[in-house]
Protein backbone atom coordinates (compact mmCIF):
# COMPACT_ATOMS: atom_id res chain seq x y z
CA UNK A 1 0.00 0.00 0.00
CA UNK A 2 1.24 3.55 -0.68
CA UNK A 3 2.48 5.76 2.14
CA UNK A 4 -0.09 7.76 4.07
CA UNK A 5 1.48 11.16 3.40
CA UNK A 6 2.60 10.72 -0.18
CA UNK A 7 3.23 14.36 -1.16
CA UNK A 8 3.52 15.35 -4.83
CA UNK A 9 6.85 16.71 -5.96
CA UNK A 10 6.53 20.47 -6.26
CA UNK A 11 9.27 20.79 -8.86
CA UNK A 12 10.41 18.13 -11.30
CA UNK A 13 13.54 18.19 -13.43
CA UNK A 14 11.67 19.10 -16.61
CA UNK A 15 10.30 22.26 -15.02
CA UNK A 16 13.76 23.23 -13.75
CA UNK A 17 15.29 22.75 -17.20
CA UNK A 18 12.56 24.88 -18.79
CA UNK A 19 13.26 27.63 -16.25
CA UNK A 20 16.95 27.56 -17.16
CA UNK A 21 16.09 27.67 -20.87
CA UNK A 22 13.89 30.72 -20.20
CA UNK A 23 16.78 32.44 -18.42
CA UNK A 24 19.07 31.61 -21.37
CA UNK A 25 16.54 33.03 -23.85
CA UNK A 26 16.26 36.26 -21.86
CA UNK A 27 20.05 36.39 -21.73
CA UNK A 28 20.22 36.04 -25.52
CA UNK A 29 17.82 38.93 -26.02
CA UNK A 30 19.61 41.11 -23.46
CA UNK A 31 23.07 40.41 -24.92
CA UNK A 32 22.01 41.13 -28.47
CA UNK A 33 20.18 44.29 -27.46
CA UNK A 34 23.13 45.64 -25.44
CA UNK A 35 25.58 44.96 -28.28
CA UNK A 36 23.42 46.88 -30.75
CA UNK A 37 22.82 49.68 -28.28
CA UNK A 38 26.58 50.02 -27.71
CA UNK A 39 27.13 51.02 -31.37
CA UNK A 40 24.02 53.14 -31.77
CA UNK A 41 21.43 50.70 -33.17
CA UNK A 42 21.00 47.95 -35.80
CA UNK A 43 22.03 50.31 -38.58
CA UNK A 44 25.60 50.40 -37.25
CA UNK A 45 25.95 46.69 -36.49
CA UNK A 46 29.01 46.55 -38.75
CA UNK A 47 30.97 48.32 -36.01
CA UNK A 48 30.69 45.23 -33.79
CA UNK A 49 33.51 42.73 -33.81
CA UNK A 50 31.02 39.84 -34.22
CA UNK A 51 27.49 39.54 -35.51
CA UNK A 52 24.91 40.71 -32.95
CA UNK A 53 23.51 37.23 -32.43
CA UNK A 54 26.87 35.95 -31.15
CA UNK A 55 26.68 38.34 -28.21
CA UNK A 56 23.30 36.85 -27.39
CA UNK A 57 24.63 33.30 -27.81
CA UNK A 58 27.51 34.11 -25.48
CA UNK A 59 25.24 35.19 -22.64
CA UNK A 60 22.76 32.37 -23.28
CA UNK A 61 25.46 29.68 -23.10
CA UNK A 62 27.15 31.29 -20.12
CA UNK A 63 23.82 31.36 -18.26
CA UNK A 64 22.59 27.91 -19.27
CA UNK A 65 25.65 25.72 -18.78
CA UNK A 66 26.41 26.42 -15.08
CA UNK A 67 22.79 25.81 -14.17
CA UNK A 68 22.66 22.55 -16.10
CA UNK A 69 25.94 21.37 -14.58
CA UNK A 70 24.57 22.10 -11.13
CA UNK A 71 21.39 20.14 -11.94
CA UNK A 72 23.39 17.14 -13.17
CA UNK A 73 25.71 17.15 -10.15
CA UNK A 74 22.77 17.59 -7.79
CA UNK A 75 20.82 14.71 -9.30
CA UNK A 76 23.88 12.43 -9.11
CA UNK A 77 24.21 12.86 -5.34
CA UNK A 78 20.59 13.62 -4.46
CA UNK A 79 19.28 10.06 -4.50
CA UNK A 80 21.87 8.75 -2.05
CA UNK A 81 21.82 11.77 0.26
CA UNK A 82 18.03 11.94 0.45
CA UNK A 83 17.82 8.22 1.16
CA UNK A 84 20.37 8.49 3.99
CA UNK A 85 18.45 11.40 5.50
CA UNK A 86 15.15 9.51 5.23
CA UNK A 87 16.60 6.39 6.88
CA UNK A 88 18.47 8.23 9.64
CA UNK A 89 16.92 7.77 13.06
CA UNK A 90 14.74 4.83 12.00
CA UNK A 91 15.27 1.96 14.41
CA UNK A 92 15.76 -0.94 11.99
CA UNK A 93 18.47 -3.54 11.46
CA UNK A 94 18.61 -2.84 7.73
CA UNK A 95 22.33 -2.05 7.71
CA UNK A 96 23.04 -5.60 8.80
CA UNK A 97 21.42 -7.04 5.67
CA UNK A 98 23.58 -8.44 2.85
CA UNK A 99 24.16 -6.00 -0.05
CA UNK A 100 21.70 -7.78 -2.34
CA UNK A 101 18.86 -7.78 0.19
CA UNK A 102 19.56 -4.16 1.17
CA UNK A 103 19.37 -3.03 -2.48
CA UNK A 104 16.03 -4.81 -2.88
CA UNK A 105 14.76 -3.15 0.30
CA UNK A 106 15.78 0.29 -0.97
CA UNK A 107 14.04 -0.42 -4.27
CA UNK A 108 10.86 -1.40 -2.43
CA UNK A 109 10.97 1.80 -0.36
CA UNK A 110 11.38 3.90 -3.50
CA UNK A 111 8.43 2.13 -5.14
CA UNK A 112 6.40 2.72 -2.00
CA UNK A 113 7.28 6.44 -2.03
CA UNK A 114 6.27 6.70 -5.69
CA UNK A 115 2.92 5.05 -4.98
CA UNK A 116 3.79 1.95 -6.95
CA UNK A 117 3.24 -1.73 -6.25
CA UNK A 118 5.53 -3.28 -3.66
CA UNK A 119 6.14 -7.01 -3.64
CA UNK A 120 6.42 -8.50 -0.16
CA UNK A 121 5.53 -7.34 3.32
CA UNK A 122 5.49 -3.61 4.10
CA UNK A 123 6.09 -2.69 7.73
CA UNK A 124 5.68 0.62 9.57
CA UNK A 125 9.39 1.39 9.29
CA UNK A 126 9.27 1.18 5.50
CA UNK A 127 6.19 3.43 5.39
CA UNK A 128 7.92 6.00 7.62
CA UNK A 129 11.04 6.05 5.46
CA UNK A 130 8.90 6.31 2.30
CA UNK A 131 7.02 9.30 3.73
CA UNK A 132 10.26 11.02 4.69
CA UNK A 133 11.76 10.21 1.31
CA UNK A 134 8.90 12.01 -0.45
CA UNK A 135 9.21 15.00 1.91
CA UNK A 136 12.98 15.34 1.56
CA UNK A 137 12.88 14.86 -2.20
CA UNK A 138 10.28 17.61 -2.49
CA UNK A 139 12.47 19.99 -0.51
CA UNK A 140 15.56 18.98 -2.46
CA UNK A 141 13.97 19.70 -5.83
CA UNK A 142 12.65 23.06 -4.64
CA UNK A 143 16.09 24.00 -3.34
CA UNK A 144 17.63 22.83 -6.61
CA UNK A 145 15.26 25.04 -8.62
CA UNK A 146 16.08 28.10 -6.53
CA UNK A 147 19.83 27.48 -6.52
CA UNK A 148 20.23 26.66 -10.22
CA UNK A 149 18.09 29.61 -11.29
CA UNK A 150 20.05 31.97 -9.03
CA UNK A 151 23.37 30.70 -10.42
CA UNK A 152 22.17 31.12 -14.01
CA UNK A 153 20.90 34.64 -13.36
CA UNK A 154 24.13 35.63 -11.61
CA UNK A 155 26.35 34.32 -14.40
CA UNK A 156 24.09 35.94 -17.02
CA UNK A 157 24.39 39.30 -15.24
CA UNK A 158 28.18 39.04 -14.96
CA UNK A 159 28.47 38.11 -18.64
CA UNK A 160 26.06 40.86 -19.69
CA UNK A 161 28.30 43.45 -18.07
CA UNK A 162 31.19 42.26 -20.28
CA UNK A 163 29.37 43.10 -23.51
CA UNK A 164 31.15 45.79 -25.53
CA UNK A 165 31.67 46.37 -29.27
CA UNK A 166 35.21 44.96 -29.36
CA UNK A 167 34.34 41.76 -27.46
CA UNK A 168 35.30 38.72 -29.53
CA UNK A 169 31.94 37.06 -28.95
CA UNK A 170 32.12 34.67 -31.88
CA UNK A 171 35.47 33.26 -30.76
CA UNK A 172 34.21 32.71 -27.23
CA UNK A 173 31.02 31.03 -28.45
CA UNK A 174 32.98 28.71 -30.74
CA UNK A 175 35.38 27.84 -27.91
CA UNK A 176 32.45 26.97 -25.62
CA UNK A 177 30.87 24.82 -28.33
CA UNK A 178 34.21 23.07 -28.92
CA UNK A 179 34.45 22.13 -25.27
CA UNK A 180 30.85 20.93 -25.33
CA UNK A 181 31.66 18.64 -28.25
CA UNK A 182 34.71 17.33 -26.40
CA UNK A 183 32.58 16.66 -23.33
CA UNK A 184 29.96 14.87 -25.43
CA UNK A 185 32.59 12.63 -27.00
CA UNK A 186 34.05 11.98 -23.56
CA UNK A 187 30.71 10.61 -22.39
CA UNK A 188 30.95 7.85 -24.99
CA UNK A 189 34.53 7.11 -23.90
CA UNK A 190 33.62 7.00 -20.21
CA UNK A 191 30.63 4.77 -20.97
CA UNK A 192 32.93 2.34 -22.75
CA UNK A 193 35.39 2.38 -19.85
CA UNK A 194 32.59 1.72 -17.39
CA UNK A 195 31.31 -1.15 -19.52
CA UNK A 196 34.79 -2.68 -19.67
CA UNK A 197 35.16 -2.35 -15.89
CA UNK A 198 31.83 -4.08 -15.17
CA UNK A 199 32.55 -6.75 -17.78
CA UNK A 200 35.88 -7.35 -16.03
CA UNK A 201 34.02 -8.05 -12.80
CA UNK A 202 31.90 -10.58 -14.65
CA UNK A 203 34.91 -12.33 -16.17
CA UNK A 204 36.47 -12.66 -12.72
CA UNK A 205 33.49 -14.85 -11.79
CA UNK A 206 32.97 -16.59 -15.14
CA UNK A 207 35.93 -17.64 -17.32
CA UNK A 208 36.02 -15.79 -20.61
CA UNK A 209 36.43 -19.07 -22.47
CA UNK A 210 33.23 -20.43 -20.96
CA UNK A 211 31.40 -17.22 -21.90
CA UNK A 212 32.62 -17.03 -25.50
CA UNK A 213 32.51 -20.74 -26.34
CA UNK A 214 29.94 -22.22 -23.94
CA UNK A 215 26.90 -23.83 -25.55
CA UNK A 216 24.33 -23.32 -22.78
CA UNK A 217 22.83 -20.01 -21.68
CA UNK A 218 20.82 -20.08 -18.44
CA UNK A 219 21.74 -17.02 -16.37
CA UNK A 220 19.18 -17.54 -13.59
CA UNK A 221 20.83 -17.23 -10.19
CA UNK A 222 19.62 -16.74 -6.64
CA UNK A 223 19.68 -13.08 -5.62
CA UNK A 224 18.87 -13.61 -1.93
CA UNK A 225 19.96 -16.36 0.43
CA UNK A 226 16.36 -17.46 1.00
CA UNK A 227 15.76 -17.98 -2.72
CA UNK A 228 16.24 -21.22 -4.58
CA UNK A 229 17.96 -20.71 -7.91
CA UNK A 230 20.47 -22.15 -10.28
CA UNK A 231 24.12 -21.26 -10.19
CA UNK A 232 23.72 -20.14 -13.82
CA UNK A 233 25.24 -21.15 -17.13
CA UNK A 234 26.78 -18.34 -19.16
CA UNK A 235 27.73 -19.87 -22.48
CA UNK A 236 26.82 -17.14 -24.96
CA UNK A 237 27.21 -19.07 -28.22
CA UNK A 238 23.40 -19.56 -28.57
CA UNK A 239 22.95 -15.80 -28.29
CA UNK A 240 25.64 -15.09 -30.89
CA UNK A 241 24.15 -17.69 -33.21
CA UNK A 242 20.63 -16.29 -32.83
CA UNK A 243 21.84 -12.75 -33.46
CA UNK A 244 23.77 -13.83 -36.56
CA UNK A 245 20.84 -15.85 -37.89
CA UNK A 246 18.26 -13.07 -37.55
CA UNK A 247 20.66 -10.42 -38.85
CA UNK A 248 21.53 -12.55 -41.88
CA UNK A 249 17.87 -13.04 -42.74
CA UNK A 250 17.23 -9.32 -42.36
CA UNK A 251 20.14 -8.38 -44.61
CA UNK A 252 19.11 -10.94 -47.26
CA UNK A 253 15.80 -9.09 -47.42
CA UNK A 254 17.01 -5.51 -47.03
CA UNK A 255 20.22 -5.26 -49.07
CA UNK A 256 18.91 -6.38 -52.51
CA UNK A 257 15.62 -4.54 -52.19
CA UNK A 258 17.16 -1.40 -50.72
CA UNK A 259 20.01 -1.22 -53.20
CA UNK A 260 17.81 -1.86 -56.23
CA UNK A 261 15.35 0.73 -54.98
CA UNK A 262 18.16 3.27 -54.67
CA UNK A 263 19.44 2.52 -58.19
CA UNK A 264 15.94 2.83 -59.63
CA UNK A 265 15.27 6.14 -57.90
CA UNK A 266 18.68 7.55 -58.83
CA UNK A 267 18.87 6.49 -62.48
CA UNK A 268 15.62 5.15 -63.92
CA UNK A 269 12.63 6.78 -62.20
CA UNK A 270 10.95 9.95 -63.36
CA UNK A 271 11.13 13.04 -61.25
CA UNK A 272 7.48 12.68 -60.22
CA UNK A 273 7.97 9.09 -59.06
CA UNK A 274 11.08 10.05 -57.11
CA UNK A 275 9.40 12.99 -55.39
CA UNK A 276 6.60 10.65 -54.29
CA UNK A 277 8.61 7.57 -53.36
CA UNK A 278 11.46 9.23 -51.48
CA UNK A 279 9.25 10.82 -48.77
CA UNK A 280 7.32 7.57 -48.38
CA UNK A 281 10.56 5.72 -47.67
CA UNK A 282 11.54 8.36 -45.13
CA UNK A 283 8.18 7.91 -43.41
CA UNK A 284 8.72 4.14 -43.23
CA UNK A 285 12.06 4.76 -41.53
CA UNK A 286 10.30 6.71 -38.78
CA UNK A 287 7.78 4.03 -37.81
CA UNK A 288 8.46 2.83 -34.22
CA UNK A 289 9.97 -0.64 -33.97
CA UNK A 290 7.18 -1.77 -31.66
CA UNK A 291 4.78 -1.39 -34.59
CA UNK A 292 6.97 -3.65 -36.71
CA UNK A 293 7.18 -6.09 -33.80
CA UNK A 294 3.41 -6.16 -33.41
CA UNK A 295 3.03 -6.71 -37.16
CA UNK A 296 5.56 -9.55 -37.03
CA UNK A 297 3.88 -11.24 -34.06
CA UNK A 298 0.27 -10.88 -35.23
CA UNK A 299 0.58 -11.23 -39.01
CA UNK A 300 3.93 -12.51 -40.26
CA UNK A 301 4.69 -15.20 -37.67
CA UNK A 302 1.29 -16.96 -38.02
CA UNK A 303 1.55 -16.68 -41.80
CA UNK A 304 5.02 -18.24 -41.83
CA UNK A 305 3.79 -21.04 -39.59
CA UNK A 306 0.77 -21.81 -41.78
CA UNK A 307 2.79 -21.75 -44.99
CA UNK A 308 5.54 -23.88 -43.48
CA UNK A 309 3.13 -26.48 -42.13
CA UNK A 310 1.32 -26.64 -45.49
CA UNK A 311 4.54 -27.80 -47.18
CA UNK A 312 5.55 -30.15 -44.38
CA UNK A 313 7.92 -28.01 -42.28
CA UNK A 314 7.70 -27.80 -38.50
CA UNK A 315 7.55 -24.08 -37.77
CA UNK A 316 7.47 -22.62 -34.27
CA UNK A 317 4.91 -19.99 -33.36
CA UNK A 318 7.85 -17.60 -32.84
CA UNK A 319 10.60 -18.02 -35.41
CA UNK A 320 13.82 -16.37 -36.52
CA UNK A 321 12.52 -16.16 -40.08
CA UNK A 322 9.50 -14.04 -39.11
CA UNK A 323 11.60 -11.67 -37.01
CA UNK A 324 14.37 -11.41 -39.62
CA UNK A 325 11.97 -10.80 -42.51
CA UNK A 326 10.17 -7.97 -40.73
CA UNK A 327 13.47 -6.53 -39.52
CA UNK A 328 14.66 -6.54 -43.13
CA UNK A 329 11.56 -4.61 -44.18
CA UNK A 330 12.25 -2.13 -41.39
CA UNK A 331 15.81 -1.34 -42.52
CA UNK A 332 15.09 -1.16 -46.26
CA UNK A 333 14.52 2.63 -46.08
CA UNK A 334 17.86 3.05 -44.29
CA UNK A 335 19.83 1.29 -47.04
CA UNK A 336 17.87 2.79 -49.91
CA UNK A 337 18.08 6.34 -48.61
CA UNK A 338 21.82 6.32 -47.92
CA UNK A 339 22.62 4.46 -51.14
CA UNK A 340 20.47 6.86 -53.16
CA UNK A 341 22.29 9.84 -51.68
CA UNK A 342 25.65 8.21 -52.46
CA UNK A 343 24.66 7.42 -56.04
CA UNK A 344 23.36 10.91 -56.73
CA UNK A 345 26.56 12.41 -55.27
CA UNK A 346 28.59 10.94 -58.15
CA UNK A 347 29.34 13.77 -60.62
CA UNK A 348 27.07 13.98 -63.67
CA UNK A 349 30.15 14.18 -65.89
CA UNK A 350 31.13 10.67 -64.78
CA UNK A 351 27.79 9.29 -65.90
CA UNK A 352 27.80 11.18 -69.16
CA UNK A 353 31.38 10.16 -69.92
CA UNK A 354 30.56 6.46 -69.52
CA UNK A 355 27.47 6.79 -71.72
CA UNK A 356 29.44 8.75 -74.33
CA UNK A 357 31.92 5.88 -74.60
CA UNK A 358 29.11 3.57 -75.64
CA UNK A 359 28.08 2.00 -72.31
CA UNK A 360 24.44 1.17 -71.77
CA UNK A 361 22.79 2.64 -68.74
CA UNK A 362 22.96 -0.70 -66.93
CA UNK A 363 26.66 -1.09 -67.72
CA UNK A 364 27.29 2.46 -66.55
CA UNK A 365 25.52 1.72 -63.23
CA UNK A 366 27.42 -1.53 -62.58
CA UNK A 367 30.87 -0.58 -63.83
CA UNK A 368 31.06 3.14 -63.05
CA UNK A 369 28.34 4.41 -60.75
CA UNK A 370 28.42 1.71 -58.06
CA UNK A 371 32.26 1.67 -57.72
CA UNK A 372 32.27 5.46 -57.43
CA UNK A 373 29.50 5.42 -54.80
CA UNK A 374 30.91 2.41 -52.94
CA UNK A 375 31.86 4.25 -49.70
CA UNK A 376 28.32 5.57 -49.23
CA UNK A 377 26.70 2.25 -50.16
CA UNK A 378 28.95 0.25 -47.82
CA UNK A 379 28.35 2.81 -45.08
CA UNK A 380 24.60 2.41 -45.45
CA UNK A 381 24.83 -1.38 -45.35
CA UNK A 382 27.07 -1.33 -42.25
CA UNK A 383 24.69 1.05 -40.53
CA UNK A 384 21.82 -1.29 -41.40
CA UNK A 385 23.75 -4.28 -40.01
CA UNK A 386 24.38 -2.39 -36.77
CA UNK A 387 20.70 -1.49 -36.59
CA UNK A 388 19.73 -5.14 -37.11
CA UNK A 389 22.18 -6.37 -34.47
CA UNK A 390 20.88 -3.84 -31.97
CA UNK A 391 17.17 -4.40 -32.61
CA UNK A 392 15.26 -5.70 -29.60
CA UNK A 393 11.51 -5.21 -29.83
CA UNK A 394 10.92 -7.21 -33.02
CA UNK A 395 12.94 -10.14 -31.67
CA UNK A 396 11.09 -10.14 -28.34
CA UNK A 397 7.69 -10.16 -30.00
CA UNK A 398 8.37 -12.43 -32.98
CA UNK A 399 11.39 -14.63 -32.18
CA UNK A 400 10.96 -15.27 -28.46
CA UNK A 401 13.35 -15.50 -25.54
CA UNK A 402 14.58 -19.08 -25.93
CA UNK A 403 18.39 -19.37 -26.19
CA UNK A 404 18.45 -22.16 -28.77
CA UNK A 405 21.61 -23.10 -30.61
CA UNK A 406 20.24 -23.78 -34.07
CA UNK A 407 20.64 -22.78 -37.70
CA UNK A 408 16.99 -23.55 -38.49
CA UNK A 409 15.26 -20.24 -39.30
CA UNK A 410 11.87 -21.72 -38.39
CA UNK A 411 12.74 -22.24 -34.71
CA UNK A 412 12.57 -19.75 -31.86
CA UNK A 413 15.86 -18.02 -31.00
CA UNK A 414 16.96 -14.97 -29.08
CA UNK A 415 19.64 -12.31 -29.51
CA UNK A 416 22.24 -10.55 -27.42
CA UNK A 417 20.26 -7.32 -27.05
CA UNK A 418 17.12 -9.16 -25.92
CA UNK A 419 19.08 -10.92 -23.20
CA UNK A 420 20.62 -7.61 -22.06
CA UNK A 421 17.13 -6.21 -21.58
CA UNK A 422 15.98 -9.39 -19.82
CA UNK A 423 18.92 -9.35 -17.43
CA UNK A 424 18.39 -5.72 -16.43
CA UNK A 425 14.59 -5.74 -16.05
CA UNK A 426 13.19 -5.49 -12.53
CA UNK A 427 14.97 -5.25 -9.20
CA UNK A 428 18.50 -6.49 -9.69
CA UNK A 429 21.57 -6.87 -7.54
CA UNK A 430 24.50 -5.32 -9.38
CA UNK A 431 26.85 -7.58 -7.47
CA UNK A 432 25.18 -10.60 -9.05
CA UNK A 433 26.86 -12.49 -11.88
CA UNK A 434 23.54 -12.56 -13.69
CA UNK A 435 23.31 -8.77 -13.81
CA UNK A 436 26.99 -8.30 -14.68
CA UNK A 437 26.50 -10.64 -17.65
CA UNK A 438 24.61 -7.82 -19.37
CA UNK A 439 27.77 -5.69 -19.43
CA UNK A 440 29.79 -8.57 -20.88
CA UNK A 441 27.22 -8.94 -23.66
CA UNK A 442 27.30 -5.20 -24.28
CA UNK A 443 31.09 -5.31 -24.56
CA UNK A 444 30.79 -8.08 -27.16
CA UNK A 445 28.39 -5.92 -29.19
CA UNK A 446 30.83 -3.02 -28.99
CA UNK A 447 33.71 -5.17 -30.27
CA UNK A 448 31.56 -6.63 -33.07
CA UNK A 449 30.50 -3.16 -34.21
CA UNK A 450 34.12 -1.99 -34.17
CA UNK A 451 35.17 -4.98 -36.26
CA UNK A 452 32.37 -4.29 -38.76
CA UNK A 453 33.59 -0.74 -39.18
CA UNK A 454 37.18 -1.89 -39.68
CA UNK A 455 36.13 -4.46 -42.28
CA UNK A 456 33.95 -1.93 -44.08
CA UNK A 457 36.77 0.60 -44.16
CA UNK A 458 39.09 -2.02 -45.62
CA UNK A 459 36.57 -2.91 -48.32
CA UNK A 460 36.11 0.73 -49.25
CA UNK A 461 39.84 1.39 -49.46
CA UNK A 462 40.45 -1.69 -51.61
CA UNK A 463 37.63 -1.36 -54.13
CA UNK A 464 36.87 2.37 -54.21
CA UNK A 465 37.52 4.10 -57.51
CA UNK A 466 38.56 7.73 -57.56
CA UNK A 467 37.69 10.12 -60.35
CA UNK A 468 39.24 13.48 -61.04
Amino acid sequence: MPPKTNLPLTMDLTTIVFILLAVAFLGYQAGRAKALAAVGGPGRAQLLHSLPRYYGYYIALAALLPGLLLVVAWVVVESRVVLLLAMSGVDQNWRELPPGQFDLLVSSIRNLAAGGIVVGQVDDGMRLVADRLVLFTTGSRLLLAITSTSVSLAVALITWRQIRPDLRARGRVEKILTWLLVAASSVALLTTVGMVFEAGRFFRAVPIGEFLFGLEWSPQTAIRDDQVGSSGSFGAVPLFAGTLLITSIAMLVAVPVGLMTAIYLAEYSSRRVRETTKPLLEILAGIPTVVYGFFAAVTVAPLVRRVGESVGFAVASESAFAAGAVMGIMIIPLISSMSDDALRAVPVTTREGALALGSTRSEMVVQVLLPAALPGVVGGILLAVSRAIGETMIVVMAAGLAANLTANPFEAVTTVTVQIVTLLVGDQDFESTKTLAAFALGLVLLVVTLCLNIVGLGIVRRYRERYE
